[in-house]
């Protein structure tokens, strides 16, 4: 439904964007994060067809292995667009699954497309600085505590307290060990924060600590469950964040990196908001302007494939009611930011 409403207001056919074929991930690709026995594991399971490669959230099913690594391999393909210069910036609506950990899948992540990018990154282009933020609702715990010790890596996670959320991670003393200490810089939220709260905290935190470290490369992980009325999340933001963050990431990238920047999905669990939160998302970046009403034609096909009634307007700020914005979210913003500064001297 992305694609299509990508396509239905014309951002496909602007000048200044192409859709380029993805790639499946190889096995040498997946061992960058995976090891041996999980990616073998992976491999049986799909083939069978049925079971879990979890605790229960993460079912097998026919092809599971292909399908995750061609989401993986569409990671990579948008790294190398923009590595080599190509283009300047890239998005693979179907990556940021970032909950998959080294030996095991997790919350519904087979392969870790992030993790994957950030080592390929490493190893193939011999980058030192990357910077990984994160907007999902849910903390991306894979990428985090998989390059915990690792300062090639700022990683900026801004998520759902995990008091409250899946995986129950992402807390602010967790700043990263070793040489990463002050490297990891996890933003718990209240349920019901608003974009108020949230972009305050967004502005305050992300600018500074990235023209500090000065990344070469920037990936921003654009999970869309953080939109108010999500069926498994508690946030309250609108598409008006969204918008401000991928234009902030991008600003960022091209001051800092040259203009190295590659956007992944993520979670997400309203379709009607996930397709406009990344469309929204891929116009800002490509700087077009969508029609504000969607497309007829989109709705047509959203009602016939979804069996709900269609939303009639591409940006979604205003539809959430105010009543619903949390006080608390207002008074632990400045007890986050007093935390944050205390532990990471990157936002001293």
């Amino acid at each position: 439904m992305t694609y299509e409403l990508m396509k239905a207001v014309g951002l496909l056919d602007a000048e200044n964007v192409k859709v380029a074929p993805p790639r499946e991930a190889t096995r040498e690709d997946l061992l960058l994060f995976h090891n041996d026995g999980y990616i073998r594991l992976v491999k049986r399971m799909s083939e069978v067809g049925s079971g879990f490669l979890d605790m229960g959230d993460t079912p097998a099913f026919k092809g599971c292995y292909e399908a995750s690594a061609l989401a993986a391999g569409a990671s990579l393909a948008a790294v190398d667009l923009v590595m080599s210069g190509k283009v300047t910036y890239a998005m693979n609506i179907a990556g940021g699954l970032h909950h998959a950990h080294p030996d095991r899948a997790s919350g519904f992540c087979i392969f870790n497309d992030p993790a994957i990018s950030i080592a390929y990154l490493k190893k193939n282009y011999g980058l030192e600085r990357i910077l990984y933020l994160d907007v999902d609702a849910h903390h991306g715990d894979g990428v985090m505590y998989g390059f915990y010790s690792d300062p090639a890596l700022l990683d900026i996670d801004f998520h759902e307290d995990g008091h409250h959320l899946f995986p129950g991670t992402g807390f602010t003393h967790e700043v990263g060990e070793g040489k990463a200490v002050g490297l990891k810089i996890n933003v718990p939220l209240p349920p019901f924060t608003n974009d108020e709260v949230y972009l305050d905290l967004f502005r305050e935190i992300v600018p500074r600590a990235v023209r500090k470290y000065r990344p070469q490369m920037l990936l921003l992980q654009c999970g869309a469950d953080s939109h108010a009325n999500d069926l498994l999340a508690h946030l309250q933001i609108t598409t008006r964040t969204y918008r401000e963050v991928v234009e902030v990431a991008r600003n960022l990238a091209d001051e800092v990196t040259g203009g190295r920047l590659v956007i992944l999905g993520g979670g997400g669990y309203n379709i009607a908001n996930v397709a406009r939160t990344w469309t929204l998302a891929a116009c800002t970046l490509a700087e077009y302007q969508p029609p504000k009403p969607t497309p007829v034609t989109w709705r047509k096909l959203f009602e016939a494939l979804v069996g709900e009634k269609a939303p009639e307007k591409i940006e979604t700020e205003g539809e959430v009611r105010a009543e619903l914005s949390s006080e608390l979210g207002q008074a632990n913003q400045a007890e986050i930011l007093k935390d944050l500064k205390s532990r990471v001297p990157l936002l001293s």
